[in-house]
């Protein structure tokens, strides 16, 4: 797993974005007791079943690799100079 420029920044916007497209669908409420990591897990097995991104393997899912794997589809969704990108 190659680390990216400004991947925490990037998965903390991940997970915002992917929490308000969750929400969007209607299939989650988040509450502000939930935890980053519930967060996290949720949105990457969402954004799986809706194709989206693809998956990891089984036994290779983490929090650090679902995590990347959510900075990864963010970045890829942000436009050309963007100030995360560089």
């Amino acid at each position: 797993m190659k680390k990216i420029k400004n991947e925490s920044e990037l998965i903390k916007a991940a997970i915002a974005a992917g929490a308000r497209y969750c929400e969007a669908r209607g299939v989650v409420q988040f509450e502000s007791t939930d935890s980053a990591y519930e967060k996290t897990l949720y949105i990457y097995r969402q954004m799986v079943r809706d194709k989206l991104i693809h998956p990891l393997p089984e036994n290779q899912v983490s929090i650090k690799s679902v995590q990347h794997k959510l900075a990864v589809w963010y970045a890829k969704q942000l436009p050309e100079g963007h100030p995360l990108l560089k």
